[in-house]
């Protein structure tokens, strides 16, 4: 691991001071992502400035009811938080579904939205990766993707995002929190993960220097009904070949609400745009969320390999919009 100084801001100020007089610089909380990829030599910074300590490690009710966890607040902290569990159930679930009990315990709020692909082709400095050195090509493309992208993706990165907690985040329609040098600003989830275009090595919408803060749960999705479900290829310890978050609201036997994005499909976590507006308005039957899932599902390009990927994502998200959605009224 090639040498680096370290640093220990008090304060979310002099953390992002630190990071604009500091080039090269990393911010580090749980380091379960980045201390991996140092070891790799993915990651070289120059400087780590250690966040872990700042005061952001609070789950904090609002005025209007909703709900900021702050960015350092653990993941396994976050899972078993009673006012997430009973109001965000899809939150808790999908926390639980990643990484391993040792990994929660030390892994942050911030650290796992800003966390990278598990493509092995990032991670291993012999094989081309646009992600990681621009311009050298995509080894996955032609080589093994089985695990990667089947929308979103281009011709420059087919990676996928491996985040369990942002795609429950992106279903709630959560905001990040950020902090810099134009001071605080938040971000929706779902549009804080870029897609790869021609720019892969940026992952984010994150500026330069900026750090997270925290992440503002709304109060409009509290109680509602939500899930998470994730396929992977061993029952734990593993990164999602396909899973989806639905948060659903059902009045009258009519969806007045819905909130679905999928995970491991896209470079980011999948927020599911067109069957959302598909399903407003319509009656909570399986035809519906058949029709609403296939429209989402029909925008894929799956490569080679992964096309298995599309018919398992579609009985994902039908399994979990059919359990959560009323029974029918019997006469």
């Amino acid at each position: 691991m090639k040498a680096f100084d370290y640093l220990r801001p008090t304060t979310v100020e002099e953390a992002t001071e630190a990071f604009t007089a500091h080039p090269g610089a990393r911010y580090l909380a749980g380091g379960t992502n980045l201390v991996d990829l140092m070891k790799l030599g993915v990651e070289q910074p120059a400087v780590l400035i250690d966040v872990g300590r700042l005061p952001l490690d609070t789950v904090e009710e609002t005025a209007d009811g909703s709900l900021r966890v702050g960015a350092t607040v653990r993941n396994s902290d976050l899972a078993a938080h009673p006012l997430v569990r009973d109001r965000y159930p899809v939150l808790s679930q999908a926390l639980l579904a990643g990484a391993s009990g040792q990994l929660r315990n030390a892994a942050t709020t911030g650290g796992n939205l800003l966390q990278r692909t598990r493509c092995p082709y990032f991670q291993d400095l012999d094989k081309p990766c646009n992600k990681r050195e621009p311009g050298s090509g995509c080894g996955a493309r032609d080589g093994v993707h089985r695990d990667h992208a089947v929308l979103g993706h281009s011709p420059q990165c087919i990676a996928t995002h491996p985040s369990d907690m942002a795609v429950a985040l992106a279903a709630l329609g959560a905001d990040v929190e950020l902090y810099g040098n134009e001071g605080a600003r938040s971000v929706p989830v779902a549009d804080f993960h870029r897609l790869p275009g021609d720019h892969p090595e940026r992952d984010t919408e994150i500026r330069p220097g900026e750090i997270i803060t925290g992440v503002l749960l709304p109060a409009a999705r509290a109680g509602l009904p939500s899930a998470y479900r994730k396929a992977r290829d061993r029952a734990s310890y593993a990164f999602a070949l396909a899973s989806v978050a639905v948060v659903l609201g059902v009045q009258d036997g009519v969806v007045d609400h819905a909130g679905i994005a999928f995970g491991g499909l896209a470079h980011r976590p999948w927020r599911a745009r067109h069957a959302e507006q598909a399903l407003l308005g319509a009656a909570a039957t399986p035809p519906a969320f058949e029709g609403a899932v296939a429209l989402e599902l029909a925008h894929a390009e799956p490569l080679r390999d992964n096309a298995y990927k599309v018919p398992l994502a579609r009985n994902l998200a039908l399994d979990v919009l059919n359990r959560l959605a009323p029974a029918p009224a019997t006469v």
